[in-house]
């Protein structure tokens, strides 16, 4: 396969995680992390779990996706953030 073909078809829905610690305005901040990318976040679009011992909080936005460089560009967001100990 070619370095430049995707295993996706864009556009296409796309979940994405990130998990940091329980504190207060963390789903928030992940939507702006994510919708400094790719627009608004609609409410109905967000996932948020607090973790069996309610240290830390998964966020998980599904977007529609319309290509690779966005996706990274959303992962590199995320990940530059201290705030988020992990993305997925």
């Amino acid at each position: 396969m070619d370095q430049t073909e995707s295993v996706f078809e864009f556009p296409c829905r796309f979940p994405i995680k990130a998990m940091g610690r329980d504190a207060e305005g963390f789903p928030a901040h992940v939507m702006d992390l994510v919708g400094a990318v790719v627009g608004p976040v609609p409410h109905e679009d967000v996932v948020v779990r607090p973790s069996r011992t309610g240290r830390f909080l998964s966020v998980t936005i599904t977007i529609t996706a319309q290509s690779r460089e966005e996706l990274d560009a959303v992962y590199r967001n995320l990940t530059s953030s201290s705030r988020v100990l992990f993305a997925l």
